[in-house]
């Protein structure tokens, strides 16, 4: 019986000098230096060379790139001078005794080698196995098993029980688009995948297992970012009997675990908490980027009586006016230097933000004199010009955008500003910025979103999240012109910029749950039709309960330090929900759509 491999490439060192060896793997490099001939050795670990003397070179066959490869041969300790300082195996080298072929490749399109800037990402996806042998990605894989397998660990020691809930579920009326999947047996009803297990997991709390967690597939028929997919991983958990403090503490724990099991990473500090009001107002995001300052400050008060009507209009109608400071201190703190802005690059702001509901952004550069170089200057005496300078502690050489607008849209639209003057002044260094995890929970969260058109209430996060015992009140007396003041009892962990994770406390109270129905615009019948079961379970001792779901996805391109949730998952797909390798989505045959009674209709 053929044995292909006795040790893997990494396993090799110079104590084994003499050995004999059996490795297998793929063909990475070859190399032809007259007499003798070298080819490196790939497996999953890495690589080695692997040396073919003279006495076996008429009998080797002849070795291409992609070729898979047994060998036996001696472990050989390199002179100190011929050392690959690269190659984890790089003390040693393997003289070949025997080379076998096992199967040969044809060209690949590219090799493991290659650069992504050298090859289209469209070719990556449709030859997906072949951008997976590449190293990086290989990391990227097992950093996310890594993550996985001390996700199930911490949870595990900390008395969680994991629980698999189903993937054919109920259609959800609420957040993104149901993927549906046709019932054969029940004739025109539908399961959906489920945007998340959230019923179901509060239904095990009511169940007495007090301790969930479980590594969920969930799926949204959304429009596609560079973070987002079709289909995704979540780490799910709920527990019951915990306060939100208590709760918060766990999974700050639970974040410092994984970050120093998988990436030997200490995070000493405490995250910090931040109200959402706080975030939005300083930062312009309910998930700000903490590696750097540049924060927003509302001056409307300031400028409510000033001659510049865009501004004192805004203000007297409601609206708000935000300034983004650009000051030479906040940028000499991430070494940066004050750039020269010029007239070009500022009218450049007016159509980008534009995408964002700003109709314009008005500017100021402090020149040396402490004068102002701006097109709004005229409506601003020197007095005026000096309260406003002193407000925001500019200074000669600074500078400040302005955005006036309703809100939220300037506090949105002012947010997307600033992270694009971060990009313009290189405050985020890629290299330089690789170690920093500027983590903050977000808390306070508003319980509903505001009234659409047709004068409805649609929830933030979803029905089932509780209102803090203030809003509670409110909730109940059914006053909804108080409803935009109600906070809610929900939580979301951002890192860099980038939303990790986000949960509640959930409604435990059946008469609660109702009156959160009915400000959602939902009939009695309706979330009898949607929620009956679970109304149905909340009668029988439902325990107090809360939890979070953590996007793994997200998490690992993090810990990776990659752009792309795509470089984490093994199989991805396109931006445009697609699968370039097996050509998915695809049509099916007629007598497939006949068996489940539906017709196909071309738009």
């Amino acid at each position: 019986m053929i044995q292909y491999r006795s040790h893997l490439s990494q396993e090799l060192s110079a104590q084994m000098d003499g050995e004999t060896v059996i490795l297998s793997g793929w063909v990475h490099k070859v190399r032809d230096h007259g007499g003798l001939s070298f080819f490196d050795l790939r497996d999953r670990q890495g690589l080695c060379q692997v040396m073919i003397p003279t006495s076996i070179a008429a009998d080797c066959p002849k070795l291409r790139s992609e070729f898979v490869v047994r060998i036996e041969g001696i472990v050989r300790k390199r002179p100190e001078g011929m050392i690959n300082k690269k190659m984890k195996s790089g003390e040693v080298e393997i003289e070949a005794t025997k080379v076998e072929v096992l199967t040969t490749s044809e060209v690949p399109p590219f090799t493991p080698d290659s650069s992504d800037e050298s090859v289209l990402e469209s070719t990556r996806l449709k030859y997906r196995y072949l951008d997976l042998r590449r190293e990086r990605l290989q990391k990227n894989i097992i950093l996310r098993h890594k993550l996985l397998q001390a996700s199930r660990k911490f949870f595990t020691d900390e008395s969680f029980i994991e629980i698999e809930t189903p993937i054919l579920y109920k259609s959800t009326p609420e957040g993104a688009r149901d993927y549906l999947v046709p019932s054969r047996v029940h004739p025109g009803e539908f399961y959906a995948l489920p945007q998340s297990p959230q019923t179901l997991k509060q239904l095990l709390m009511i169940a007495g297992f007090e301790r969930y967690f479980q590594v969920a597939k969930c799926f949204r028929d959304e429009d596609l970012r560079a973070d987002r997919q079709p289909e995704f991983t979540q780490l799910d958990i709920e527990t019951s009997f915990m306060n939100q403090d208590e709760l918060l503490a766990l999974l700050e724990s639970y974040i410092k675990y994984v970050w120093k099991e998988c990436l030997d990473v200490e995070l000493k500090e405490a995250f910090p908490h931040m109200g959402f009001d706080e975030a939005m107002s300083r930062f312009g995001s309910d998930k700000p980027d903490m590696r750097f300052k540049l924060e927003l400050r509302d001056i409307s008060e300031q400028v409510k009586d000033s001659d510049f009507k865009v501004f004192s209009s805004c203000v007297a109608n409601g609206g708000k006016v935000i300034a983004l400071p650009v000051t030479a201190a906040d940028l000499a703190e991430k070494k940066c230097a004050m750039p020269n802005w010029s007239r070009k690059f500022f009218d450049g702001l007016n159509p980008a933000m534009a995408t964002h509901g700003l109709k314009g952004v008005a500017w100021v550069k402090v020149l040396e004199d402490g004068s102002w170089q701006s097109p709004i200057s005229k409506f601003f005496d020197e007095a005026a010009q000096k309260s406003l300078q002193n407000y925001l502690c500019l200074k000669p050489g600074d500078c400040v955008m302005f955005g006036a607008e309703a809100s939220p849209v300037v506090e949105n639209a002012m947010g997307q500003l600033r992270l694009l003057v971060t990009n313009e002044v290189g405050l985020i260094d890629p290299e330089n910025s690789r170690n920093e995890w500027a983590f903050v929970w977000i808390k306070d969260w508003p319980l509903f979103e505001a009234e659409s058109e047709d004068n409805r209430f649609f929830a933030a996060h979803h029905p089932f999240t509780r209102p803090t015992p203030e809003g509670e009140k409110i909730l109940m007396s059914g006053d909804t012109s108080k409803f935009h003041d109600i906070k809610a009892e929900a939580y979301d962990l951002a890192l860099n910029g980038y939303e990790l994770g986000g949960g509640s406390l959930r409604i435990f109270d059946p008469t609660v749950q109702e009156a959160m129905f009915q400000a959602l615009g939902f009939s009695k019948e309706e979330a009898t039709k949607q929620f009956g079961f679970f109304i149905e379970a909340l009668k029988y001792g439902t325990p107090p309960h809360g939890g979070v779901a953590f996007g793994i996805d997200r998490l690992a391109m993090l810990m990776a330090k990659e752009s792309s949730i795509r470089d984490v998952i093994a199989f991805p797909k396109t931006a445009r929900a697609t699968d370039p390798m097996s050509e998915t989505p695809s049509s099916v045959a007629s007598d497939q759509l006949a068996e489940l009674r539906i017709q196909v209709s071309k738009l």
